[in-house]
């Protein structure tokens, strides 16, 4: 549920926060427009965190333009409102076509509009920053930082390539160990693709996996133990949830309760636990570079280049649309003393 803003600011300012939905006055479309948005997001299969932001971007839309109905503008509202983000906020060329997507979303899907023209619009300027990459000593420090299953999710990042939501959002089922294969199911773009197992893991993965059935077990026998599905699945198939294949890799410790149907069981990790868990290790292990979780992921790539393995190979294991967002492994590579001798040394 929307909360109200603790403060007021004139709408459409740089510090102002857009109101909830629930200081809309009555008569305004605000919220079947909204609803409208979800609907169509969902329909689409758009992943809930892109729900949220395309609303909340149309929310913004809504009250940068004094609640006026999207359906009374256009091209030139959009394009003061883009123009606005990119001079007044200040935000990254990234966050601005974010806004871009989800506004053209919501005329296209949900308003039946197409916006063909956007001249005039100032872009927010792309800056290019080479992604942070450990060294693989770095990585064995962090990893040797960390217990449990944030060792094992931090190894599966590494080992593996898969990006942190990709990781806690394992099911059971996707894990092979008689093929040594992770297949990611619903990745960005919503395809899917397949990737190692590191075998160094598999032991220590099977025995956390023991311990995940006996906790699934003892959940069924308290009559829960089932899961969300994808796509509407448990509808196809009721008894599915509740099958041992379907259950997270990585489940919460601790059962979640749905206020509106009642029902309990657990969802997987929260990524915010894995990510302060990653940044401690990080700290301890004394290292200076700024490390999240991803940095495991661009350490991976690294690597496998390093060792000889084709840029193609790499893309594929990445999941990566276009080649050219993997190149920007082999500009790492040429940096400092991996490209070229520094003159000084030449003395």
């Amino acid at each position: 549920m929307d909360r109200p803003p603790h403060s007021t600011h004139r709408p459409g300012s740089p510090s102002s926060r857009p109101p909830s939905l629930t200081d809309v006055p009555v008569g305004t479309h605000a919220p079947k427009l909204l609803d409208q948005l979800r609907e169509a997001l969902r329909a689409r299969h758009y992943s809930p965190r892109t729900e949220r932001a395309y609303c909340s971007w149309a929310r913004r839309f809504i009250y940068f333009h004094r609640l006026r109905h999207p359906a009374e503008m256009g091209q030139p509202e959009i394009n003061a409102f883009l123009t606005h983000l990119a001079v007044e906020e200040d935000v990254s060329a990234s966050t601005q076509n974010q806004a871009l997507s989800a506004l053209l979303f919501l005329y296209r899907h949900v308003l039946g509009t197409d916006i063909a023209d956007l001249h005039g619009v100032v872009r927010a300027r792309r800056s290019r920053h080479l992604p942070v990459v450990m060294t693989r000593e770095e990585v064995r420090l962090v990893l040797d930082q960390l217990t449990g299953d944030r060792c094992l999710v931090a190894s599966l990042l590494y080992g593996s390539g898969l990006r942190l939501m990709e990781c806690l959002r394992l099911r059971v089922k996707d894990v092979d160990f008689s093929r040594s294969e992770i297949t990611v199911r619903d990745a960005k773009s919503r395809n899917d693709r397949v990737t190692m197992l590191p075998t160094s893991i598999e032991t220590p993965l099977r025995d956390h996996l023991r311990l995940v059935k006996k906790t699934h077990d003892g959940d069924l026998a308290a009559g829960l133990g089932r899961v969300p599905l994808p796509d509407a699945l448990d509808r196809k198939y009721p008894n599915a949830p509740a099958e041992w294949g379907w259950q997270w890799v990585f489940p919460q410790a601790s059962r979640w309760k749905n206020t509106k149907t009642g029902e309990r069981g657990r969802h997987h990790v929260h990524e915010t636990l894995v990510q302060r868990a990653v940044r401690e290790a990080a700290g301890r292990a004394g290292i200076v570079k700024h490390v999240g979780c991803h940095t495991f992921r661009h350490s991976f790539a690294t690597h496998l280049l390093e060792a000889g393995y084709d840029i193609r190979t790499i893309q594929e294991l990445l999941g990566h649309k276009d080649v050219r967002t993997t190149m920007i492994y082999t500009h790492v590579l040429s940096k400092g003393g991996h490209g070229v001798h520094s003159p000084l040394d030449g003395w």
